[in-house]
This record gives structure tokens, sequence and C-alpha cells, in this order.
């Protein structure tokens, strides 16, 4: 059990299993601005073997997903491909290709030879070879909870595996293998819901929550997935799909195998995938298991963007304050001049309103919403009762309450949910009162996620809650988007605040949120969608940073590189949308990632909730903390957004795999599940 064992695990291949290691990024994986470890690109088990892996590439029935354009290994510099053999003896090193494409080009054109979002961000193409950062359009992106890593990237891979199917001969039968992170907390994080959701052809920004909710119940009484095409395939969820935590593949912890076969046995398509963080997913292209070649999976953005040169590329915190002093630019006006030589500015403005308003959708539903979260841990949603709890405090009313603590009909008086010692605790009077509120808003989101509804990457799933409780902060307690102090600038508290945040949306009449402005209410609005979109643009561009010169995913670094990362991004685009220079934006950020630094993910029985959703409301607050210490100095300090950067990096390598997602350390193993 502590080597390595052969095992035979579908279809009769056999495949190494060991035990999980203290997984390092792979060989060329980056360090700040293209700087890379030694680390080897293997994993190994505790007694130094290697850990086997299967075969991820074309076996037959088609041509493979990067084939068509040639095959793209993992690249040891951005510009070049570098082929090696099975024992590293000899490399031969072969020019890519970085020129720019033409912007006629569509944007489903994919060439695995070329840049993409997704190669950035695996560290295939390190950040200073990028001719383009990383953009809005991949900082933030919509899908179902509760991870980007374990749910939104399967989902992906599951969709890809299923389209490449339709025009091969159709299968009899479907296995699915999660492997590493994905095969420990695959269940809590609803992994083979999401493999399955993508198979029966539903993509995670647009399937409805009713699809997402049924789809399980619906193979277990039918036994039957069905696929795009119409084929029903015989799936039994039990034996099909098989967690497989104690095999490590060699390029990436986050590992899973799609096999579809005929009648006979005979494979008619496999494939691996790796999610590598914030939904992006990478496609191996060879048959190798100990030298694996990938590419990024394509998806409707990898033709766009990250292919043209920037206005003003960046690569480090250093490099993007030099750009903005080159160019006169806020943090927020630089990214944006780099979205728009791409993209049209409506669509710009069109995709950031969509985000900002999907965020503040899911703090309404978060707050409308009562009962127990799935999973087996029982945990309650806290939100509804927190927010009729504030709405009365904020009112001075005494609203009626049900079981939920959310208004009903008559009900206890207003002070019989709190001592009398605190009776000013929110109210007008609490200098303090705008932290409940954050609160409330970051627990919403992160209970919908909990749950599998709709919720922004931002950056990952893990971390949904932290940018829209501090955005949800400026819009209702920052004079700057038209609010002043007092009830009727603030939340929503109509019906005890359920929708707290329902007056404010980037694309409808707001004319509520604005009302005690002396500006008109055009000139208002106008100027709260400036500020949002603002923070958007500079949360965009250190979430840019921490993802391509570390990571953002908790399986690599542990949970600083998730709430930790969301916080240091909602930090920066606080102090932009206060007025901040671009050096006191990069300080809040330093601030708010420093004293993340170290943070472990270790989700209690492999849950997104314990203690996934009060970190989030922590971290918030937090982000709120260090934009105001920023703004309050002239943006010098003693340590800089790429030190603190790196040190993330580093201490995410030497971290071990059990404080990694892996649920086999910390509060996980120390928390009674029953």
């Amino acid at each position: 059990a502590c080597g390595v064992a052969a095992a035979l695990v579908g279809g009769g291949r056999a495949r190494a299993r060991t035990r999980m290691p203290d997984w390092r990024p792979p060989r060329g994986l980056r360090g700040l601005a293209g700087l890379r470890d030694d680390a080897p690109s293997e994993a190994h088990g505790a007694d130094g073997e290697r850990a086997g892996r299967p075969r991820g590439g074309r076996r037959s029935g088609g041509p493979a997903a990067g084939d068509q354009a040639g095959r793209r290994p993992r690249a040891h510099r951005a510009d070049t491909l570098t082929h090696c053999s099975p024992h590293g003896d000899y490399c031969t090193i072969v020019p890519m290709d970085l020129r720019p494409v033409a912007l006629g080009t569509s944007v489903t054109t994919y060439d695995p030879s070329r840049p993409t979002p997704a190669a950035i961000v695996s560290g295939e193409v390190a950040a200073h070879d990028a001719p383009h950062p990383l953009s809005v359009f991949d900082m933030f992106r919509i899908g179902i909870g509760p991870s980007s890593s374990h749910t939104v990237g399967p989902m992906r891979a599951g969709l890809a595996f299923t389209t490449e199917l339709t025009t091969l001969k159709p299968p009899s039968h479907i296995t699915i293998d999660l492997f590493g992170s994905l095969g420990a907390t695959g269940r809590g994080h609803s992994t083979d819901r999401a493999v399955l959701l993508g198979l029966a052809g539903y993509d995670p920004e647009t399937v409805d929550i009713e699809t997402v909710e049924s789809i399980l119940p619906a193979l277990a009484s039918s036994s039957m997935l069905t696929l795009p095409s119409g084929t029903q395939v015989p799936l039994n969820i039990a034996e099909d799909v098989r967690f497989v935590p104690r095999t490590v593949l060699p390029y990436h912890v986050n590992a899973l195998t799609i096999t579809a076969s005929d009648e006979d046995g005979a494979t008619i398509l496999e494939r691996t995938y790796y999610s590598v963080g914030g939904g992006f997913v990478m496609i191996q292209t060879n048959d190798d298991p100990q030298n694996p070649e990938v590419s990024s999976l394509a998806t409707s953005q990898a033709g766009v963007g990250i292919d043209v040169p920037a206005p003003h590329p960046f690569a480090s915190g250093a490099q993007l304050l030099a750009a903005c002093d080159a160019s006169g630019l806020s943090i927020a006006d630089l990214v944006r001049t780099n979205e728009e030589a791409v993209r049209p500015h409506e669509t710009v403005n069109a995709y950031l309103d969509r985000i900002a308003d999907t965020m503040f959708d899911c703090v309404d539903a978060g707050t409308s919403a009562a009962g127990i979260l799935p999973g087996g841990l029982d945990v309650p949603r806290r939100a509804r009762a927190l927010a009729g709890k504030l709405a009365e405090r904020l009112t001075g009313s005494q609203l009626s309450t049900d079981e939920a603590g959310a208004p009903s009909g008559a009900s206890p008086a207003a002070g019989a949910h709190y001592p009398a010692a605190r009776a000013w605790v929110s109210t007008v009077a609490d200098p303090m009162r705008a932290m409940d509120w954050v609160n409330l808003f970051a627990l919403a989101v992160n209970e919908e996620n909990a749950a599998g509804h709709r919720v922004v990457t931002a950056p990952t799933n893990g971390a949904a809650g932290v940018i829209p409780a501090v955005l949800g902060y400026l819009v209702t307690h920052c004079p700057e988007t038209g609010s002043t102090p007092g009830v009727a600038a603030g939340p929503a508290t109509e019906d005890g605040a359920v929708t707290p945040l329902a007056h404010i949306r980037m694309t409808a009449d707001s004319s509520e949120a604005c009302s005690d402005a002396p500006e008109s209410h055009e000139a208002c609005t106008t100027r709260r969608r400036a500020l949002v979109h603002d923070f958007l643009l500079a949360a965009t561009a250190i979430g840019a940073l921490i993802k391509t010169n570390a990571s953002i995913a908790g399986a690599e670094v542990g949970c600083q590189g998730e709430v930790g990362s969301a916080s240091a991004m909602a930090a920066a685009g606080l102090a932009q949308a206060l007025g901040g220079t671009p050096q006191q934006v990069e300080n809040a950020a330093e601030i708010a990632m420093e004293h993340s630094l170290g943070l472990t993910c270790d989700p209690v029985a492999g849950l997104v909730q314990v203690p996934c959703i009060e970190r989030n409301a922590i971290a918030a607050v937090k982000a709120i903390n260090a934009a105001r210490m920023a703004l309050w100095g002239d943006g010098r300090h003693t340590v800089s957004l790429d030190v603190v950067i790196e040190t993330m990096r580093q201490t995410g390598n030497d971290m071990l795999s059990k404080y990694k997602e892996t649920s086999e350390g910390g509060l996980a193993v120390n928390v009674v599940e029953c």
C-alpha cells in the first residue's frame, strides 16, 4: 500500500497507483514573471516511485483536439516548443509562433501552438512572454458552484469530450476516473455531477439550476445518461464514476480521464483533462503517461485578446506601476485600454455590467433562501436570518420572523433576538454597521455557491463571495456611488432585506439608490456604474498577476491562493474606486495578500462550506481594511506585491498536500462530521 501497485482500472489497462505525494507544480510552472522552479515533472510516492498515469491521448476513432494544428508539449520557454526524449537525455527545441492573430479571426479558431489564457495560467506560456495579460473575460466567469477547479473545470471537460464524441461511433459505455484532489474531495465538490452535466451537453455558464439538481436523481432512477446526440448510454454512478485520490498524475493534481467504449469493450475515445484553477482546463494530446504533452482546451474566448499585443503589457506589479507612470493612466484605465485593443468599448462595458449584476443577483438569491445546505454536514443557511435581523436594527422596526429569521406573520418584539446590552449594534448609531452587511453579502454568495447555484468565479468559486461583498459595500455605503449615511441610502430593507441589493443593478433602473444625491439621477447612476467598472478592472490586474506568477488553485497552494487572492483583488478594486493612485492600489492588494499567507485549504468533508463560507466574510472585511490602510498612505511600503506573490507561490510549494484541498489535514480531520 505504501509503494506502487499495479491495478486494473477500466478496460483491463494496468495503471500504477501510489500514495498521494506532496505534489509540486510541474517543471515549467512559473515563478514571478516567468521564473521557474526546478521541481520534478512527475509526482512521486512515499518511496520515491513515480505515480503512474493513464493514457490521455487519442486512442482511436477520430482526430485529437489538438491534432489538426499540431501538438504542443509543456514548454520550457514560452517562445519555443521543447520535445524531450522519455529519459530526458536529449531535447529538440522548435520555435513557437507568438505573432498576433488578425483581429478578424473567428473566436472559435484554435491553434494549440499559440498562447491562450489556460496556457498562461498553467505555466505553458510564461507571463512575461504572453503578448497580452489575462483579461477581465478570463478573471471573471459565470458558472455554478461549489468549485471552479473541481466543478466548473470538470464540467467543461465533460462538455468537450461529448462534443468530440458526436463525430464518432455512438458509445455503449462511459467511465470517468477522478484523480488526485478531484478524487479526494470530488464528492463534496460535486465533481461527479459536474462531469455528467458536461457529458449531457450542458455548459456551466448557461445550465439552469433545476437541471443541475435533477441530473443525479434522474440517473439514479434510470441508469441512463442521455448525450446531446440523443444517444442513451447505460451508466451506473457507483461503478462508472471512480474516485482515485491516491493516484496523482504527473502534470497536475486535478486530473480526470473520460473513456467511451463500444459494446465489445473497445475504446472509442479516451481523454485526460487537467483542471488547473479558475475553470481553466488543459487537455493531454499524447499517449505517453510519463511525458504528457498538453494543450489548452478551446473556449469561446480563447482566440480573443490573449494573442494580440496589449498597448500596455505587464507581467509583474513593478511593470504594472511603470506602465501606469509612463502612460499617466490609472490601473483601471490601463486595463481598460488593453481590453479595448481587442474588443469594442460597448462589449467590455456590457460584460462588466453582466458580471456585476450576476454578483448582485447572487447576493439577493442567497438572502432569499433558507434551509440546510446539501452534502451531509447539515450546515444551515444563515444569510436570510441575518438579513432580517439587520433590517430590524437599521430601520428600528419590529419585523416578524419565521423559523429562518426572515419576515413572516405576527412575531416577537425586535429586541428578542439581542441582549439589551448591545441594542445599539447595527443601528444607525453604530459606526461599524457596514461590517455586518459585508458579512451578510459574503455569506449569501457562498451559501449559494455551496448549494451548487449560479455564481461568478472571482477568481475561484470557493472565494466567490469576497469581491461581491466588497462591491456591495461600495455601492451601499460609500458616498462615491451615491450613498449617504443613514437608512435610506444603504441596503434595501423592505421586507426584512430579503433582497438587499435589488435596487442596484448596472442594467436596470435604480432610482432609489441615488434619491438622496444632490446630482441628477442619471449622473449618479452613470458615476456609480463607472466606479463599479473601475473596481472590476483594477481587480482584474491584480488577479492576473497572481494567476500567472503563482496560483489561485487551492489544490496547488492552499486557500491563500483562493481567498487570499480574492481579498487582494477586492482591496485593489475598492482602493481604485475610492480614488487611489496606482501605488495605493498596489499597496492595498499587497496588504491583503501578505496577511493571507499560509492559509490552508482544509474543507470539512470535502464540502465548500466549513470553513469556506465564513472565511469569505473575514477576507472581505480584511480587503476593506487593507484598502483603507493603503489610502491613508502615499503608496510607499516595504514589501512589494511582487514579493508577496512570489512568497505565496513558495509557501504553496512547501505546503504539505494534506493542506491543499484533499481534506486529509487541518479542520477536515479535527471536526467531527456527525
